[in-house]
């Protein structure tokens, strides 16, 4: 079976001009000005996209598949992501994350969860681990889970949030000594998932794990937006080689704005990302620590900022590795590019960015802005 997609104004993410793209099952077979669907060895699905952005689907590397929450008891656990809500918000490829809840939610079931994802049409990974300290694990070993499940590319903890488990730097340590490891002997980059909350000091363990000599390539925090002083610490490691990721609904200010913040205190623009934390909880506590309020973040966080990137004077070419390219080469994965042999996960967009479709391993998951192709149970 043989898909094409014609007259697309091609951005790889760099722009590429007018151009047809031939997809054979789940891959790019064929870029050229002008392809010709006679005498392809077998049936071909002809899409003209009159001249519609064809862009990478969008990577979102932090996303609680199988729902988060529970602060305010099991009534407030948020629900699992759907393979529709992934679709309408151009995501092609997602991480799946457990958040303060590691008792009642488990990391087998997010394994199975991302599985189910895939078998249903897009790419899942998932880090093992949750906010706490030992970290729990699927096989019962950081290193085993890393090693024998591809799936997993990494651990996910937690720091500076008044519901970490405040393990030392030598417990740190030994978490990324055990990424490194697996890393090495499973091809993967091996990371450790950061949440981070808005203590004081929120980089100083990952500091003086850097200042040890640790390698700074397996440290990847998120939520860098949160908080003023948060952010600035982010821009200091980020500026020492790290990446760092912000979470639109999550920032204390415009995104936008502190995405330009950050390029203009000298960030390269290939350490920033964004992730969207759909589905996790977005709690409110007052200053006695108590619960006053929740909310699930929406799937679709990323899509937005695209958009609101794509009305300021960024270039779209510029604005769309925040949300593709950089997050595959800071995830270690071969994704976010539009090449032949590459997977074929697209978006399709109008001139101001509006989804028209999602192609996830070149199947239609939503098709001129209709869900296309569901889940299971939706």
């Amino acid at each position: 079976m043989f898909t094409l997609l014609k007259n697309a104004n091609l951005y790889a993410p760099e722009p590429m001009g007018k151009k047809d793209v031939l997809i054979c099952q789940h891959l790019i077979a064929h870029i050229a000005d002008h392809i010709d669907s006679a005498g392809l060895p077998g049936p071909c699905d002809i899409q003209d996209l009159e001249g519609a952005i064809l862009a990478p689907g969008l990577i979102d590397q932090h996303i609680h598949l199988i729902g988060g929450g529970g602060e305010g008891g099991f009534h407030s656990r948020t629900p699992q992501v759907t393979l529709s809500k992934l679709a309408q918000a151009g995501i092609t490829t997602v991480v799946g994350v457990m958040g303060t809840d590691g008792t009642t939610r488990t990391q087998r079931d997010l394994f199975a969860k991302a599985k189910a994802l895939e078998t249903e049409g897009i790419t899942a990974y998932i880090h093992t681990g949750s906010y706490e300290v030992p970290t729990r694990t699927i096989t019962g070993a950081i290193r085993d889970d890393l090693v024998f499940l591809d799936n997993v590319l990494g651990v996910k903890i937690a720091l500076a949030d008044h519901r970490y488990s405040f393990p030392t730097t030598d417990e740190l340590a030994r978490i990324v000594s055990d990424i490194r490891i697996a890393g090495m002997i499973s091809g993967k980059k091996g990371l450790l998932h950061i949440h981070m909350g808005e203590l004081e000091q929120p980089f100083a363990q990952i500091n003086t794990l850097l200042d040890k000599g640790l390698a700074i390539q397996h440290f990847s925090p998120t939520h860098v937006s949160r908080a003023p002083h948060v952010f600035y610490e982010a821009i200091q490691f980020a500026k020492r080689g790290g990446f760092i990721d912000m979470t639109p609904d999550a920032s204390y200010a415009d995104p936008v704005d502190l995405l330009y913040k950050a390029l203009e205190a000298g960030v390269p623009a290939s350490r920033i990302t964004f992730s969207s934390d759909g589905n996790g909880s977005m709690p409110v506590f007052d200053q006695s620590g108590t619960l006053t309020g929740i909310t699930a973040a929406p799937v679709n966080a990323c899509l937005k900022t695209l958009q609101k990137l794509a009305q300021s004077t960024m270039p779209l070419e510029k604005a769309l590795p925040f949300f593709s390219t950089n997050v595959a080469n800071s995830l270690g994965i071969q994704k976010g590019q539009i090449a032949a042999g590459k997977s074929a996960d697209f978006m399709i967009l109008t001139e101001d960015c509006q989804l028209l479709h999602t192609l996830s391993r070149g199947d239609f998951l939503l098709r001129d802005g209709q869900v296309f192709k569901k889940g299971n149970f939706e």
